[in-house]
């Protein structure tokens, strides 16, 4: 007896390894490529919420505070800038100004001149807050930094856009800036940094301008010229590259901020140099390295005169006032031989800049938020700026320790560490891609960075970074638009690769307000702020 036929079951479904439909974000981009309206409404409405929420978290409460914060340079820009106001230069001040500059006593300043080490655009640009809103409080020394560092945002959007070819990443980019809190907190106070950041980024803006001018007139020009298959030995020698002269009156006002501005000049001019160079190879040019070469002169021509010229401009309160800090240095003693027709005010000028560097590079003096460059990458000493503490019941406190104001330039912990690791990230893509946007944002990360690694003496900050941190943002937009999935990947692949850039944000986000009450100098308990402090070189 035979056992009977057994009905074979039906193998289990297969689980479903991707999502059947596209996400949600796919859907809307995808309605974005149909419909021009909304696309056009996408490309400046998402920006522009950006940019407001960067303004009010720059401008809001920006008078708290009410201090010169003299443990920092706010104490000498601000009153540099008044006086720089009244008189064309930086006058002294005496004992005390300090107090009597809080108490609304402003005009105690001397005639005799301070001796300053940075140029006068930076606190020109503090001085205009001042004569505008006054004085008086925090809102008119620091209200010019706090609008360039909303701009400053918008100006990384432009940048981003052009680089990840992508208005949302752009919008990324801008987010994270406008919520950093090494970002916002040197926006709130009246320091060179940030209008330093904003001319770099202007400048940068204009070099991929140029670039997009660029990079197509040199292929056509060169294809143009073949004869046949013989390519030509000379490419074209281009002059008419208005973004290029723009860029060196960026570099030039960059470098009137702060010294620094000029390691940006050096560091463009010679991508500029190189990326034409390369791109006369590609065309086919046969003497390509000669042509560069020329083309290189003709760049310096465009570059540099202009970014001196600015650079000049901004001593002119210096220059036709008689009061200024070695104004007169030349006179005794005016220069002989090759020199000698050179203006006396300009000899001075030159006198005081010596003085100026010598001064400069013997800053050596510890300082308790000193920060070699070397530490930066990992975040071990942010700089505190401002503390303010209040007991039980003064001021309106309520917490039984007390109620701290704090001012931190602590940028988002999460959005710095993977902003370092995506710098990493694009060296090994250039490596492997040779992409030329790589090399941009590799280029502005060098040199906002490396220069200082060459001066471990020298007393730094942490909060110098603020140059380097729109680089790094890009660095790490880059990385996240990698995570999302290219467009023709599968849907899967698209689905979770989204969720994790979300998840991402959201966290950001989230550590982005945990922050914002200690680098705004708001009213907190004493034991709030000791949550911030998550490593010791954080208190």
């Amino acid at each position: 007896m035979t056992d009977a036929p057994r009905l074979q079951a039906d193998p289990p479904a297969a689980p479903l390894l991707a999502p059947a439909r596209p996400s949600l974000y796919d859907r809307f981009a995808a309605r974005l490529t149909v419909d021009e309206r909304a696309r056009r409404l996408y490309a400046w409405l998402a920006p522009t919420i950006v940019v407001l929420l960067a303004a009010v978290l720059r401008l809001w409460n920006l008078g708290a505070a009410h201090d010169l914060m003299n443990q920092f340079d706010e104490t000498y820009y601000v009153k540099d800038a008044w006086s720089m106001s009244r008189l064309g230069y930086e006058g002294a001040w005496p004992e005390g100004a300090n107090e009597l500059f809080l108490s609304g006593d402003v005009n105690t300043f001397l005639t005799d001149p301070a001796f300053v080490v940075h140029p006068p655009l930076g606190k020109w640009i503090i001085a205009l807050g001042m004569m505008v809103l006054g004085p008086e409080s925090g809102w008119g020394w620091r209200i010019t930094t706090a609008l360039l560092g909303t701009a400053a945002v918008l100006l990384l959007m432009l940048i981003a856009k052009r680089l990840t070819r992508s208005t949302t990443f752009a919008v990324v980019a801008g987010l994270l800036m406008a919520v950093d809190g090494l970002a916002i907190s040197m926006s709130r106070v009246a320091l060179l940094d940030t209008p330093l950041t904003f001319f770099v980024l202007l400048a940068f803006l204009f070099v991929l301008l140029d670039r997009e001018r660029t990079m197509t007139r040199i292929a056509e020009t060169v294809a143009a010229r073949f004869e046949g298959d013989v390519p030509p030995s000379w490419g074209p020698l281009l002059w008419n590259r208005p973004w290029i002269v723009a860029a060196g009156a960026a570099l030039g006002a960059a470098s009137a901020v702060k010294w620094s501005g000029v390691w940006v000049l050096a560091g463009l001019g010679i991508y500029l140099v190189v990326t034409d160079a390369l791109a006369r190879r590609r065309a086919g040019v046969v003497l390509w390295p000669h042509d560069a070469v020329r083309q290189g002169l003709a760049t310096f021509v465009l570059l540099v005169p202009v970014a001196f010229v600015v650079y000049l401009a901004s001593w002119t309160g210096w220059l036709v006032t008689e009061g200024g800090y070695d104004r007169h240095s030349a006179d005794a003693a005016p220069a002989t031989g090759l020199w000698e027709w050179v203006p006396l005010p300009l000899q001075s000028l030159w006198i005081d800049h010596v003085t100026m560097y010598n001064a400069a590079a013997q800053i050596t003096s510890g300082h308790t938020y000193s920060s070699p460059a070397w530490q930066w990458p990992l975040l071990l000493r942010p700089t505190g700026m401002y503390y303010h503490h209040d007991a039980l019941g003064v001021d309106g406190c309520a917490a039984a320790n007390g109620c701290s104001q704090v001012v931190s330039s602590i940028p988002n912990p999460l959005v710095w560490y993977a902003g370092v690791a995506a710098v990493l990230y694009l060296v090994y893509r250039f490596v492997v891609t040779r992409d030329w946007r790589f090399a941009l944002v590799l280029t502005g990360i060098v040199i906002t960075y490396v220069p200082w690694l060459f001066f471990p003496e020298r007393t730094v900050f942490q909060f110098y970074t603020v140059l380097m941190l729109p680089f790094m943002l890009i660095a790490l937009t880059f990385a996240l638009q990698a995570i999302a999935g290219p467009p023709g990947a599968d849907v899967y692949r698209r689905h979770t690769g989204q969720r994790l850039v979300i998840v991402f944000l959201a966290v950001a986000l989230a550590l982005a307000a945990f922050w914002y009450p200690v680098i705004s100098a708001m009213s907190v308990p004493f034991e709030f702020w000791q949550l911030h402090n998550w490593m010791q070189g954080w208190i």
